[in-house]
């Protein structure tokens, strides 16, 4: 096929995907999956409560408008980007996906414009009950790097710890912090697409390029038998608590 033929079968079999699977494989945890989640990375982790990890990395952008260049660059990176905000558990499998803010962005002004949290803030998130350090919590958290800001459904490191316990958990937050520093590693490694710089004129187009990605490791993850939550089940049992997505 010739290069454009091929290009636009490519947008369209991103998009067919994207529309076809993102309410099962871009779902939002259900009561059951947390249940499995917390259960998994206190075994794993020893963190109970634990979501997953939060983290965002960027994808170049190659043929961007030249207006937009100094909206999607950011100094450290050196030429246009997008970023992708995710939540991955251990099994790697990415939760949450938000993509197309701007390279320009750092990872608090992408938390800021994500939908992260509204279930929390609406009090429409999954119950829990674990005890930590003798005070009780129902609400899980994820861990995080330093940049985050300072909350309680947000997990970080000691900058500078200063005897042996803060050293022990600094040491115990970065190791099960890499879940989704993994996540994002094999995803750009199962395709080779995202570790090129993003070709299309349309960020809409580019979106639906790296959610299929997304979908795609999610049901390699699941097809492997690597996946902690059973995605059948879950799915018939609770259908309601599924993905918002325009």
């Amino acid at each position: 096929m010739g290069r454009a033929t091929s290009t636009e079968c490519l947008h369209n079999f991103c998009k067919c995907v994207y529309y076809l699977y993102n309410i099962e494989y871009l779902r939002r945890p259900t009561a059951q999956d947390v249940q499995r989640l917390v259960s998994k990375h206190e075994h794993i982790h020893s963190f109970s409560g634990m979501l997953g990890s939060i983290d965002c990395m960027h994808w170049g952008w190659r043929n961007y408008p030249v207006a937009w260049q100094g909206q999607y660059t950011r100094g450290d990176k050196g030429h246009p980007t997008i970023m992708l905000e995710a939540v991955a558990s251990y099994d790697l499998w990415i939760w949450h996906a938000f993509f197309s803010p701007t390279g320009s962005n750092n990872d608090i002004n992408v938390l800021n414009e994500s939908d992260l949290f509204d279930d929390l803030l609406q009090d429409r998130a999954p119950e829990l009950q674990y005890t930590i350090n003798g005070e009780e919590f129902t609400k899980g958290y994820y861990l995080a790097d330093g940049i985050y800001p300072e909350w309680a459904t947000l997990v970080k490191s000691f900058k500078c710890p200063m005897d042996p316990k803060t050293t022990k958990f600094k040491r115990y937050q970065k190791a099960a912090r890499k879940d989704v520093e993994r996540a994002f590693g094999v995803l750009q490694g199962r395709w080779a697409i995202l570790k090129q710089d993003a070709r299309p004129h349309s960020v809409n187009k580019i979106k639906r390029m790296m959610y299929a990605c997304v979908i795609l490791h999610n049901m390699i993850v699941q097809d492997n038998g690597n996946a902690i939550s059973d995605l059948e089940e879950d799915y018939l049992s609770d259908p309601t608590n599924m993905p918002r997505r325009t």
